[in-house]
């Protein structure tokens, strides 16, 4: 399969005076005194043809949150990092999209059952064990596991590895129930049947063969900053962060979680989706065949969301699939059209905010209106 290659927009069959206002919004929103984000990456492609590759405002601006006066406190200007499009950023739970391509890579291979109980992988894990979870409902989040655990509070990894082997379903099994504690349980099967860390497998069979240099889980120096994470408004008292995760569990958890930990660039996110795009093929790699891919982005999606115009905005509706981050990031795929858009922005600098998923819609509806027919 052809490699991604920067192009023109007529190139890749879109709009330019779409993706040119799509390069405008983007700077827009890193812009002001209350920025949606103090900056961000957008990458827009459609078929081997990256189209836009952009950056605004800051990977660093503020030096601390003052909830005083409820602002960032701005670092001079010598002192703040400019955004480039190589900025690595804190992925959040984009992480789980490629949690559940490791663990259709599983499937694939024939060793691991996407119907099988996760008691018969993790007898340890009582709960999970005695209510019949199964590895297709960690995928699906109908589980009936809660959203999350404050394992962040625990004493130490003994402590958090017992509350997960003890924690039960809380609703019922077979309705949807977005959670973390999904990813963390199918972590530790991946772990279990492989005998290798999800950061190696991540690395294996993902973003070694894609060639995702700059894709791995933290630290990550060079990073985009996040949080001056401190309570109350956070979980845990840290300080400015930049390189290491910012989710407060995967950090408890040593940076490496199903969840959350994972950091990348646009135009590693731009490939990575290209070569689900293809098949599960790039270059000459292949991560999943298309039969794999196929069940991994088809109805009901296996890690992904599918057509949900909250954040894919007008992109929705046709079989696109993708997934948000806590910090400020986006993923979307459209087959219908072979389109792909990236969106990473680090919203939750100096502070996580009530999340404001209109920009994200934004660009989604931006895109699919530049699509033309080839």
């Amino acid at each position: 399969m052809p490699r991604l290659r920067s192009d023109t927009p007529e190139r890749a069959g879109l709009d330019p005076g779409q993706l040119r206002r799509v390069v405008e919004e983007v700077h827009d929103l890193t812009t002001g005194e209350r920025p949606w984000a103090a900056g961000a990456v957008v990458a827009v492609g459609r078929g081997p043809v990256l189209a836009v590759e952009e950056a605004a405002g800051w990977a660093v601006r503020y030096a601390s949150y003052d909830p005083r006066t409820d602002t960032g406190v701005e670092l001079p200007a010598r002192s703040r990092v400019p955004m480039t499009v190589g900025t690595p950023f804190d992925l959040a739970s984009l992480t789980k999209v490629f949690t559940a391509v490791a663990a259709v890579q599983q499937i694939e291979r024939g060793t691991l059952g996407i119907d099988a109980k996760v008691g018969a992988y993790l007898p340890d894990f009582r709960a999970a064990a005695a209510h019949g979870v199964t590895v297709r409902q960690l995928l699906t989040h109908t589980s009936g596991l809660r959203p999350e655990l404050p394992l962040y509070d625990c004493a130490d990894d003994e402590e958090r590895l017992r509350r997960l082997r003890a924690e039960p379903p809380v609703g019922v099994p077979g309705t949807y129930c977005y959670s973390d504690l999904n990813m963390l349980l199918l972590q530790q099967v991946l772990e279990r049947i492989t005998g290798r860390g999800l950061d190696v497998l991540v690395h294996d069979g993902i973003t070694r063969p894609l060639g995702m240099t700059a894709t791995h889980f933290g630290p990550c120096p060079g990073a985009a900053a996040t949080e001056d994470q401190r309570q109350p408004w956070a979980k845990a008292d840290r300080g400015m962060l930049r390189g290491v995760v910012h989710d407060e569990n995967a950090w408890a958890l040593g940076g490496v979680a199903g969840h959350a930990g994972l950091f990348s660039t646009g135009r590693d996110l731009a490939v990575f989706c290209r070569a689900l795009l293809a098949g599960g093929s790039y270059g000459p790699a292949r991560i999943l065949g298309p039969d794999f891919v196929e069940l991994l982005l088809t109805e009901p999606g296996l890690g992904f969301a599918l057509d949900q115009p909250w954040f894919m905005g007008e992109l929705a509706g046709r079989g696109a699939a993708g997934h948000t981050g806590f910090t400020g990031t986006m993923l979307v795929l459209d087959r219908g059209t072979d389109t792909f858009a990236v969106l990473l922005a680090n919203t939750v600098h100096p502070r996580r905010r009530a999340p404001d998923n209109g920009p994200r819609a934004a660009l989604g509806t931006r895109v699919a209106r530049a699509v033309r027919e080839i």
